[in-house]
């Protein structure tokens, strides 16, 4: 069989001494892996580089492939060499009681310390099955004097598999039962041995390889050179070089250059979109009282949104300590009775200190109850990225927090038809939607109201969040009094549409190749 010069020129040095010994060796027939790599003077890492481009090439065959389990100790396995393994513990626990005349029970043995109760189930399982142990009146353990075969065996092993490994089949059939018992599996990898498949191949040369192999062995291999140096060119001894070819139809190697992160870019995307339509930006606390989060969005204390399930309570401190007293009295008596807004409120005795407890912020609306409270600009636009909490299943297109951009818009000639056409804007600038969609919505703050629907190329109609008209029974106590119209939109699920992404999760995920890969439309 023929071979072009152009194949013998693409050699690597690795590939010539490969091809140059299984040469050298033909009458061997075949040589594995660990054989081939010392004849040929190759570290393992350059002998497997070497094997994996002449076998893409064709130039040499696998003869036969020879798998065999390897036992090792694991990190916890040698933690066990140094001291004791949970099941020698338990057992010695055991015999310890039986010596002093102590009661032992399975709660005992869990609160020593670096016992995991599964440690504790499991040893004493198998010590009840080997009629070690024994589970008397009133739960308590008790030790039958016999000796244990897997401790023995545990032991034992740990002993021979300190700094080395052996072949399972090496092993007898009582050891092996043991190794396979406590060998790491997939969700429990707290165990002390691991079993992997050591591949041992073994290699022979093609009818191309053979051929490759005696024209370099008759033409002999010249030390290759990468580049030519004045000192080459200065004694003539390049004659006598092989350079190195060099393919230009090759990609060159990609660098990972520093960059933003997609979602952090996106973000800041939607900043400076904001600013250049003339917004201000507002700011908020993620530690929030449930007065600005809910109770001045005329949420009534009894609303089922306050409940556990769907926000996040502060444990240490429980309270704020001061709320602006003023607003809190408007606030209040609108809900007790609607006060002069209108409105007949809610109908039911307004808990201060319930208006005092923290939560972690679960909607950017209490961003903007800030703000109005605050004597705003009027005629004023404001917007903010709000980092929100809400206790929720995670999957492709919820999760427990997420950013949600805040706005609202106040002045004499706002009405809801202003509001849409900001929304609409939104969706088709920020997250490059192009298909939009308005349904009626309900939000105890705002009337009318409307929620935000967009098409993912993927995922199909999703919500983007909610908007409306803030109620009177919102502005008023907190001193405005001309219309304000307020969305909260959620920004993960506009990234998603904006960056091509289908899984919400992949948002913030550590995948230097996906963070790399991500381009976003905007």
């Amino acid at each position: 069989m023929d071979i072009s010069s152009a194949v013998i020129d693409s050699l690597h040095p690795l590939e010539i001494k490969v091809l140059t010994t299984l040469g050298a060796r033909q009458s061997e027939t075949v040589l594995d892996s660990e054989q081939l790599a010392a004849a040929a003077e190759l570290e393992p890492s350059q002998f497997s580089m070497a094997v994996e481009w002449l076998l893409a090439k064709g130039l040499i065959t696998i003869q036969a492939e020879t798998v065999t389990p390897v036992v090792s100790l694991t990190k916890v396995g040698e933690e066990y060499y140094q001291g004791a393994a949970p099941i020698e513990r338990v057992l010695s626990a055991a015999r310890d009681a039986a010596g002093t005349g102590k009661r032992l029970t399975i709660p005992d043995l869990q609160s020593h310390d670096g016992l995991d109760p599964s440690d504790v189930s499991k040893a004493v399982g198998r010590l009840k099955k080997e009629g070690v142990l024994l589970i008397v009146q009133g739960g308590c353990i008790e030790t039958t004097g016999r000796p244990s075969p897997t401790v023995e065996a545990i032991r034992l092993l740990l002993q021979q598999l300190h700094d080395s490994s052996c072949e399972l089949a090496k092993f007898s059939d009582e050891h092996r039962r043991v190794i396979e018992d406590y060998a790491v599996k997939r969700g429990n990898a707290k165990e002390p041995f691991r079993v992997d498949e050591r591949v041992t191949r073994a290699f022979r040369l093609s009818p191309s390889g053979a051929v490759a192999a005696a024209r370099l062995m008759k033409q002999g291999v010249a030390e290759e050179v990468s580049q030519v140096t004045p000192e080459l060119l200065k004694d003539g001894s390049w004659r006598h070089k092989r350079f190195r070819k060099y393919t230009i139809s090759l990609r060159a190697p990609r660098v990972g250059t520093g960059k933003k992160h997609p979602y952090r870019e996106f973000l800041d995307t939607v900043k400076t979109k904001l600013v250049s339509m003339g917004f201000q930006e507002m700011r908020g606390p993620l530690v929030e009282t449930e007065f600005w989060n809910m109770d001045a969005l005329f949420m009534p204390q009894f609303h089922p949104a306050r409940d556990i399930h769907d926000v996040y309570f502060v444990k240490q401190p429980t309270h704020a300590s001061v709320i602006d007293e003023s607003v809190l009295a408007h606030v209040a008596q609108v809900h007790q009775h609607g006060a002069a807004t209108g409105s007949t409120g809610w109908g039911y005795s307004f808990d201060i200190q319930r208006a005092k407890r923290l939560v972690l912020r679960s909607q950017g609306t209490a961003v903007s109850a800030r703000t109005l409270a605050a004597s705003p600009s009027i005629p004023g636009k404001y917007f903010s990225i709000a980092r929100c909490f809400r206790y929720d299943q995670v999957d492709a297109t919820h999760a427990t927090d997420f950013f949600q951009v805040e706005g609202i818009v106040l002045g004499d000639d706002i009405n809801f038809r202003t509001l849409l056409g900001l929304l609409n804007l939104f969706a088709r600038e920020v997250a490059q939607a192009k298909e939009v969609k308005f349904l009626p919505a309900y939000f105890p703050f705002t009337e009318p109201s409307v929620e935000l629907h967009v098409r993912h190329p993927r995922l199909g109609w999703m919500e983007l969040g909610g908007a409306g008209l803030f109620r009177p029974e919102v502005t008023l106590p907190l001193g405005v009094t001309v219309p304000v119209i307020a969305w909260g939109l959620g920004l993960d699920r506009m990234a998603m549409v904006a960056l091509g992404i289908h899984d919400i999760r992949e948002l913030f995920t550590d995948n230097l190749e996906l963070i790399r890969t991500t381009r976003g439309s905007f």
